[in-house]
């Protein structure tokens, strides 16, 4: 993950898919590029890029693509919506958001 994040910070285009990617390789639900909880995964994913107004397969900034995050999903509270049922959810929901001061968002 430590890798992605420094990819990530250098703002190189990504590419949002509806399937495992790179983000996927490190995770331990990640069986040979079938992920076990694909379901909810895929759940998760369109939910944020009809948030967002993004399609898989469309190409955008990094940058981009957290303001769009920021400001259609965190600052309208709809995180908890979206991935409330993850497992992960009571750290997230405890933290600001990771990437508010790339985009310029104050919203906590």
């Amino acid at each position: 993950m430590q890798e992605m994040l420094e990819v990530f910070l250098q703002d190189r285009d990504v590419v949002p898919v509806l399937k495992t990617d790179e983000i996927c390789s490190a995770c331990p639900n990640d069986q040979g590029g079938i992920c076990e909880t694909e379901e909810k995964v895929l759940r998760y994913d369109r939910a944020v890029l009809g948030a967002v107004g993004l399609s898989e397969g469309d190409r955008v900034s990094f940058r981009s693509f957290t303001a769009k995050v920021q400001e259609k999903i965190i600052a309208e509270g709809l995180r908890e919506k979206i991935c409330g049922d993850c497992q992960w959810n009571e750290i997230c929901s405890r933290k600001q958001s990771r990437w508010e001061s790339l985009t310029g968002f104050d919203y906590f």
